[in-house]
């Protein structure tokens, strides 16, 4: 399963790298929302709640709109990309009443598989908006309510929703965001060289690249789980979803962020822009794995054959016949299971002169349920 994203057509200058102030607020508000998804943020979450205690209930109001499905509001939509969470929500509050609920609208109902009408159809009273709304409140009370308050009256709402941004962002995001926007706005400046510095053509004998070869290339390096696949300038994106996303002739704005582990989002909302959110490296607790590496993970422990072998590795290091010596089975048995092991990275082989030993990577073993949450969150 995956996202496949088909840049042919675009060019450097329309691959846009940049933090957004409103995109990491959204993925810090999603981590209070939902901290069971980010116990690698349990002190930062503690910290944050602390900070603002009296915005509990009205952020669970908005809660869904930075759930698992992210709202488009909460993402550039055009470029040159905005400079501050100020001139952000200045953009938010210039919306008219029927573009907030173009945008808002699919973010309260909270998933893709089902279609929402066009503003001009929900309007308080009409059978659309009367059936949009008990479509929301079968996925939850909070989403009904959200949504019977969105149709009634999408500009108080949107003013409310302002106030409640402008309250976390004096309450602990403010001061949040001076720590971990440099560092962004670092890595972002890197992707963007990168992309300028795309060779034409094949370099002369002799000489190293001055970067990759594309803006595929660039967006392939860029992301742990992402893969180039052919034909032509297409890039997997590892996600428990199926899509294809034709870019061109939009712009796809790259947004680097300290918060959204594990999380990778793509919206593909015409006509506006293509966003690509991303956890930057250093600022993922561990290394990410594909859903085939996890797979292949979970596949060698299947075996009870397997788990026996894991039991006496995690004492000792063990030579291969040592092994089969303990287990009764033959040495080419156990070679089996070891490479199965090793090759799903649950076990280390070290020479030790002419023997070779084997241990179980228990920290590996320690990760994978971290990992199996992880990948699934993606």
């Amino acid at each position: 399963m995956s996202i496949v994203l088909d840049l042919g057509g675009l060019g450097p200058a329309d691959l846009v790298a940049g933090p957004s102030a409103l995109s990491e607020l959204m993925a810090s508000l999603h981590v209070l929302a939902e901290p069971e998804h980010h116990p690698e943020s349990t002190g930062w979450t503690a910290r944050a709640a602390a900070a603002g205690p009296a915005l509990h209930d009205e952020l669970s109001v908005f809660a869904p709109l930075w759930a698992r499905y992210r709202c488009r509001l909460f993402f550039p939509r055009t470029v040159p990309l905005a400079t501050s969470l100020d001139e952000e929500l200045a953009a938010i509050a210039a919306l008219t009443a029927e573009d907030f609920l173009d945008l808002v609208a699919p973010g309260v109902l909270g998933t893709n598989t089902q279609l929402v009408p066009p503003a001009r159809e929900l309007r308080a009273g009409t059978v659309a908006a009367e059936d949009y709304a008990r479509r929301c409140l079968r996925r939850s009370y909070a989403r009904g309510e959200l949504a019977r308050q969105l149709v009634a009256a999408p500009l108080e709402l949107r003013d409310r929703l302002l106030a409640v941004l402008r309250a976390a962002d004096t309450a602990f995001f403010a001061e949040d965001w001076r720590t971990l926007r440099t560092p962004l706005e670092d890595h972002a400046r890197e992707v963007r060289r990168r992309l300028a510095a795309l060779p034409v053509g094949v370099p002369p004998a002799g000489e190293t690249p001055l970067s990759l070869r594309s803006p595929a290339d660039v967006l392939a390096a860029l992301l742990p789980t992402a893969a180039r696949v052919g034909p032509g300038e297409r890039v997997r994106l590892d996600k428990l979803q199926i899509d294809e996303v034709k870019v061109a002739p939009r712009p796809l704005v790259l947004v680097p962020s300290a918060r959204v582990w594990p999380h990778l989002t793509v919206k593909n909302e015409y006509p506006s822009c293509v966003v690509v959110q991303y956890a930057v490296r250093g600022a993922t607790p561990a290394e990410q794995l594909t859903l085939r590496d996890l797979h292949h993970r979970l596949m060698a422990l299947t075996s009870p054959a397997r788990m026996e072998l894991c039991r006496h590795l995690l004492g000792e290091p063990i030579t291969t016949s040592e092994l089969a010596a303990r287990l009764g089975s033959s040495e080419p048995q156990v070679s089996r299971a070891l490479r199965t092991l090793r090759d799903a990275g649950l076990v280390r082989s070290t020479r030790d002169g002419k023997l070779v030993r084997h241990r179980l990577a228990t920290d590996v073993i320690q990760r994978l349920g971290r990992d199996v949450l992880a990948t699934v969150a993606r």
